[in-house]
């Protein structure tokens, strides 16, 4: 009988298209409520991103202290628009996850390393079922949007974004979430916010900026 190999603990490639527009300030209850005609699921925690050096076309992070994520750029298809609602770049994405932890976790930055506090509401939507469900653990390749409304707190300042995630085959990511942006944006967010392309940014751009 031959021993079977042991399990890897990195993750294997994953592929997304995502969207994501930051605001600053905190976040609006009017949108808070906006968001929560979804049945959301809610996380806390925090996330540490490379700064320094820039890495262009790269995303690194240390995710919850535990693992290293390093994500690369695949360029843009273009523009989701939802008409008179938002416009924002899509990006594509390969991402790779490692067991990871940072040497020292005495609360503050580490040199070239910017900690990103997160308060998410996270919900998932679904082109077979054509329905948004609160968001559980990733099942495989299937076709999916990932769909959150976050709260963030870094270098002592008060910022809310709004990101779409797509995952599943290649040739689906850009229908995946154009759905799911159709169906979020059916009603159109309270106040003069509506996100447009001025705001629309991955994090590691967001930062690199700051």
């Amino acid at each position: 009988m031959t021993a079977e190999p042991p399990q890897s603990p990195v993750t294997a490639a994953v592929r997304s298209l995502e969207v994501r527009w930051i605001f600053p300030g905190q976040l609006q209850a009017g949108v808070a409520r906006w968001f929560g005609r979804f049945p959301a699921r809610m996380e806390s925690r925090e996330d540490t991103y490379l700064v320094d050096p820039s890495l262009p076309g790269l995303s690194v992070k240390i995710r919850r202290g535990r693992a290293l994520e390093v994500k690369a750029y695949l360029g843009s298809p273009g523009v989701l628009q939802v008409a008179g609602r938002a416009r924002g770049l899509m990006e594509g994405w390969q991402k790779w996850s490692f067991p990871f932890g940072l040497p020292s976790q005495d609360g503050g930055d580490q040199a070239g390393w910017r900690k990103v506090r997160k308060r998410r509401r996270i919900i998932r939507f679904s082109s077979a079922s054509r329905q948004i469900v609160a968001a559980a653990a990733r099942l495989g390749q299937k076709p999916e949007c990932e769909v959150e409304l976050t709260e963030v707190r870094t270098c002592g300042q008060d910022w809310w974004t709004l990101g779409f995630e797509a995952t599943g085959p290649a040739d689906l990511l850009r229908s995946e979430i154009e759905a799911a942006a159709t169906l979020v944006f059916a009603q159109a967010l309270p106040g003069r916010t509506e996100p447009g392309l001025d705001e629309s940014r991955s994090y590691a751009g967001w930062l690199g900026q700051r």
